[in-house]
């Protein structure tokens, strides 16, 4: 039973999916938090009193602003977390891929072919049953 949920684990797309639904729902509020209240202090610093002294307005309404701190601060959100996510996620999966083609580590089995062919049969009589409904 382990090893079966290890071996679904370890199916390369199941693991990158994993990772993005995780981090992005996560770790998305901790980085956000991050930036807004230690980042942008510092950014404001060179800008004004605040980030929105790097905005410049190119016309009379609110919505011609060109908020150049907004910008600062999500490139900064997403290196955080693409930092995060390369060091925590990727790389560990890249040395056991390694360990793996090395012969270090077993992968994951495949099925043999009693199992196949159990398989089949199984999905031939749940199609039978189908058509005979």
């Amino acid at each position: 039973m382990i090893k079966g949920f290890k071996d679904f684990l370890m199916r390369g797309n199941v693991v990158d999916l994993a990772v993005a639904v995780v981090i992005g729902a996560a770790f998305g509020a901790i980085v956000t938090s991050f930036t807004n209240n230690l980042i942008n202090p510092i950014v404001a610093l060179f800008g004004g009193n605040n980030v929105n002294g790097l905005a410049v307005q190119l016309g009379s309404s609110e919505k011609t602003i060109i908020d150049f701190g907004a910008i600062i601060t999500a490139a900064i959100n997403f290196v955080i977390v693409a930092a995060v996510v390369y060091f925590i996620f990727v790389m560990p999966m890249n040395k056991l891929k390694e360990r793996r083609e090395r012969g270090e580590e077993p992968g994951p089995s495949e099925p043999t072919d009693v199992e196949l062919l159990k398989e089949i049969r199984d999905l031939l009589a749940a199609q039978q049953r189908q058509n005979q409904s």
